[in-house]
This record gives C-alpha cells, structure tokens and sequence, in this order.
C-alpha cells in the first residue's frame, strides 16, 4: 500500500463536508436575497450594499469542527446580519443528519427549508435560494467533466471503480475515476464518471473521452485486475507500461492459501513485488511456485497471473515505487462513503451519486500529498519514455511493413509481364 489513504480524511470527513456545502450554499443564497441580485449582477439599489469579501466561520458539531465561508455585505443602511448562522448554531443534529442523507440520495428542497426555518417555521431562503443548493454541485461535475486535460502533464494514471445504485431498481453500476501524478509530484483528479460495469466498453469510453480532451500518454496507468479494464488501458493507452494494483492482488492470494501457511507465503509473494529489480523478482517468483506448486497450484496460478504487470512498477525511480503499486488513493474515501449510504434505504439516483462523489473526491484531493520529482528522477523518467516509444514501435512495424512491400511485389510482377 502506499499509505497515501489518508490523506482522503478521517471516518466523518464526508459529512463535514456535506454540513458545509449546505452551510455555504443558504449563506450564498441568503446574501443574494438580501442584495436583491447575483454575485456579479448589477442595478439593485444603493441602500441594498455590496459584497465585501469572506470571513471564515467554524460551527461545533459531533463530527467535529466544520468551518465554512461566510459572504461579508457592506454599505447598507442597516447592517447586515446573517439569520442563518444563528438558526444553524442550534440545530447540529438536523444538520449533521441532512448531511447524510446528501451522501445517500441528494437533497430535497423540502428537507433544505426544514433546516434553515425560523422558530415560527417561515423559511429563511427564498425557493430560488433553495434550489441553487441542489443544483450548483450538478453544475461544478458537468465542468470539470468536460474541462481540457491537455495542461496535466500526467507521469502515473490511475484508476478504480466503485459499485453504486444509479438507477431506481436496476443492479448497482461502476462510476469510474482517474487521478494522476504530475511532471511537478503533485496529484490531481481528472475524471469522474458512471459505467454500466467495469467491462471493456464503459472504460474504453472512460478512456477515450480523457484522450479526447487532450489526456497525454502517462509513463504508467495502474488499475486492479478487471479484464475489461485490463483490455481497455492496452487499447488505449498502448504507449504506456500497465501496473497490476497489488492490493487488490495481495487480497485474491489471501483467498487461496489456507490461514496457516499465510504469513510466510505472504511475506516471500511481498518480497517478490518489492525486489531490487524485475529480474531479481522473476527469480523469486520461481522459487515460489517450487516451493507451493505441489500443495497450492490454485495460489501459484493466481501469483503467475498477469506477474508481469504486477511487477512493472520495478522499472521506476526507487522512490515513486510505494506510490505508484496500489490504487490505494480513493479506498478509505469509497469505503466511507458505502458504510454511510447503504444504511439508507432510498433508491439512488445518477446525478445525485455523481455531483455528491464529485464533491467528496474534488475537495479531498485538494489535500492530496504529492511525490518528489527529483532531477535525476526526470532523467530516469525520460530514459523510460523513450523505451516504451521503441517498445510500441517495434510492436507495430510488422504491420507496416507489410502494407509498404505489398505494392511493390505488384509493380515487380506487373515489370515482368
């Protein structure tokens, strides 16, 4: 594992983060009623005032502190002074719950008005107001989804999937997401996106919609070991070097090998993923299946599968290895996002799923630590492109030879005649 999952956040930071987009979006709705117009609109009246920036506020709940943005309104005949706050104050627990529920199924504008309500139950939010919650999340996925990737310079691609209910009373489907590692060490997210499964089809189109967009070819794309994902990254990406998450595979070798030859089987398979160099893993590897190929051959069978893949991070600058072995990344984050959801028995919707994973993986990776890049890692890095470009050039050149000479044997016969 790289152990780069935490940098997603501890158990409870999807509902802090669902407390204060809610927060955020009543504050932002509130100020426009009060101003009487949008935040770049002009013509209301002088007395109404103008925006004056943000001031940060923090708000106590059992998830811990949530702080949040507040719109700052200056130049009004009577100061400004924002009812939502003081309502919310009191009301943690609704707030929190509602919080859950975004994850779970989006939110209604009936439950919105229900928590900013005065004492007498009058709404504080105008039905525009509360309509600009539900929505402006769906507006922030539809740009980053069609946004131009040709700026990210991307060195390692990754990409994993998790099974939710997009549809009412169909079976639960993948949404897809890829994040890479830059030329500069940082990590980024670049594409978040449903698929009918993790079969050929859905990642090629995954895939494909990201070269459109301008996606360059990474070093190396990592994924588990799904077959139609498998055969999607060598079709479109056949530039670049494939890893085998070793997570995922370290979890399908645990299946096969009984509880107590587990330990010394697990730390020799490790030491073999983790070797100096791909040919000292190949070494290892074979010792392995003599020692286990009698006694366990499903295991043996199961190590021997897609090694090569498993074992292509050995090419890479020494530092980078732990980074670029698991798609580890979203794990912690999907798995919190499940333990919530499926408590909740309301069916899912598409665009309530997408804009909520959005919000959650697009602010997480906000806090992402990046890798060192060092110069000599570069020089490494280059070196290994311009393999990888003679590799696919010498995969190809058959093909093209064939299609060169053919014509020519015609010119030769017809010369003859």
């Amino acid at each position: 594992m790289d152990g780069s999952g935490e940098s997603a956040g501890g158990s409870s930071d999807l509902v802090r983060l669902a407390a204060r987009l809610i927060i955020e979006e009543a504050l932002e709705g509130e100020a426009e009623d009060a101003l009487g117009r949008g935040y770049y609109a002009r013509g209301a009246a002088p007395e109404a005032g103008y925006r004056n920036g943000y001031r940060t506020g923090r708000l106590k709940s059992a998830e811990g502190a949530i702080e949040y943005s507040t719109p700052q309104i200056a130049d009004r005949v009577e100061p400004f002074r924002s009812r939502i706050r003081e309502t919310v104050r009191g009301r943690t627990e609704a707030l929190e719950g509602l919080a859950v529920e975004m994850y779970a199924r989006g939110l209604s504008t009936r439950d919105i008005e229900a928590l900013f309500a005065d004492e007498t139950g009058q709404s504080l939010l105008s039905r525009s107001a509360v309509s600009q919650i539900t929505e402006r999340l769906w507006t922030e996925y539809e740009g980053f989804a069609s946004r131009d990737l040709a700026e990210f310079e991307v060195v390692y691609l990754f990409v994993d999937g998790i099974a939710e209910r997009l549809h009412l009373g169909q079976p639960r489907e993948a949404v897809l997401a890829a994040w890479g590692i830059l030329a500069d060490g940082k990590k980024a997210l670049l594409h978040l996106a449903p698929g009918t499964k993790e079969d050929t089809a859905s990642c090629r189109e995954f895939f494909q919609d990201m070269r459109r967009r301008g996606l360059p070819d990474p070093l190396l794309v990592a994924s588990d070991g799904a077959p139609g994902m498998i055969r999607a990254i060598e079709e479109c990406f056949p530039r670049s070097a494939r890893q085998r998450c070793l997570a995922h595979k370290m979890r399908n070798l645990l299946s096969k090998v009984p509880d107590d030859v587990w330990p010394e089987f697990q730390a020799r398979a490790r030491a073999c993923y983790q070797a100096a160099s791909p040919a000292l893993a190949r070494i290892l590897r074979d010792d392995i299946v003599t020692t286990y190929g009698g006694d366990l051959p499903s295991a043996v069978a199961c190590l021997n599968d897609d090694f090569e893949a498993c074992i292509a991070h050995l090419e890479f600058p020494l530092a980078h290895r732990r980074a670029i072995r698991t798609t580890n990344l979203l794990e912690r984050l999907f798995g919190e996002e499940r333990r919530r959801t499926k408590v909740i028995p309301h069916a899912f919707g598409e665009r309530a799923v997408l804009k909520l994973m959005y919000a959650a993986l697009i602010r997480a990776a906000e806090r992402w630590r990046g890798i060192k890049i060092t110069e000599f890692d570069s020089r490494q890095l280059n070196a290994i492109r311009l393999e990888l470009d003679r590799a696919h050039a010498a995969r190809t050149a058959p093909a093209v030879t064939a299609n060169i000479t053919a014509p020519q044997s015609r010119l030769s016969s017809k010369d003859r005649t």
